[in-house]
């Protein structure tokens, strides 16, 4: 899969009924470049897009259509069989049912931003000076975030930390893949990975830091990492928690999506 910049001439037409398989590649793309980058077999599909990993960081499965055939479905429950760590899958068209897998369920909605100038930032946390924002360029910056998305997803198989592992260094090298951190004070507060792909932008991985929570680290992240994408379509799949702010930001609910876990 192949990635692209934010810069377009022109603003990209999107519509709600898109955003579920627009959505489906970008974050196929995302994940075979951090698949890539780990060094983790990545396997691709016609149905599905799976990145077979360690112990740590399981098995990820992201489906790409709607009608998964029986050999798809034979293959992808020998992968889950065969898992060595923890198993996710992802299914933005809630059309695939993985539960004869033994895998837990839920939903979380796709959400579709239009074309549009980047939202107002937000306001400084209160007693301090504000919030910085900064496009990772690697080293402590990346290593920092790379914590902050641990804590704040209470990722446990991440536990106890190796640096590089979450966010490898060559994954900020991938073209299209960039990851953000606001910091207040010199302290990583918030972060969050960017993807723009065949002229759609996601994100991923939007995490505060604990001791941030509902101080604004949320929105000023997103802010930052929308900035360049006046002419660009942008999706994600929101929290029942992370939906409010992402209706502020312009951001309309466009389908649900069916996510899948065995732990």
């Amino acid at each position: 899969m192949t990635t692209g910049t934010a810069a377009t001439d022109q603003p990209v037409s999107l519509t709600l009924a898109e955003a579920p398989l627009r959505q489906a590649r970008n974050s196929a793309a995302f994940w075979a470049a951090t698949g890539d980058s780990r060094g983790h077999e990545v396997i691709r599909r016609r149905g599905f897009l799976a990145v077979d990993g360690d112990e740590r960081a399981g098995l990820r499965i992201l489906v790409q259509e709607n009608d998964l055939d029986q050999g798809e479905l034979a293959e992808l429950a020998e992968l889950v069989r065969r898992a060595p760590g923890p198993v996710n899958a992802e299914d933005p068209f809630s059309a695939t049912d993985l539960s004869h897998l033994g895998l837990r369920n839920w939903q979380m909605p796709v959400m579709l931003r239009l074309p549009a100038a980047a939202p107002a930032a937000a306001p400084a946390p209160a007693g301090g000076s504000g919030l910085d924002v900064v496009r990772v360029s690697g080293g402590e910056d990346l290593r920092a975030a790379e914590r902050v998305v641990i804590e704040g997803f209470e990722l446990a198989a991440f536990e106890p930390y190796r640096p590089g592992e979450l966010f490898p260094a060559a994954l900020i090298g991938r073209p299209g893949v960039d990851v953000f951190l606001a910091s207040h004070q010199g302290v990583a507060a918030g972060a969050c990975v960017r993807v723009v792909d065949e002229g759609l932008a996601s994100h991923y991985w939007v995490g505060t830091a604990p001791a941030f929570r509902s101080r604004g680290v949320g929105r000023a992240v997103m802010t930052a990492s929308l900035a360049d994408l006046a002419q660009v379509p942008a999706t994600l799949t929101a929290s029942k928690l992370g939906r409010p702010l992402y209706e502020s930001l312009g951001y309309t609910v466009a389908a649900p999506s069916t996510w899948w876990a065995s732990r």
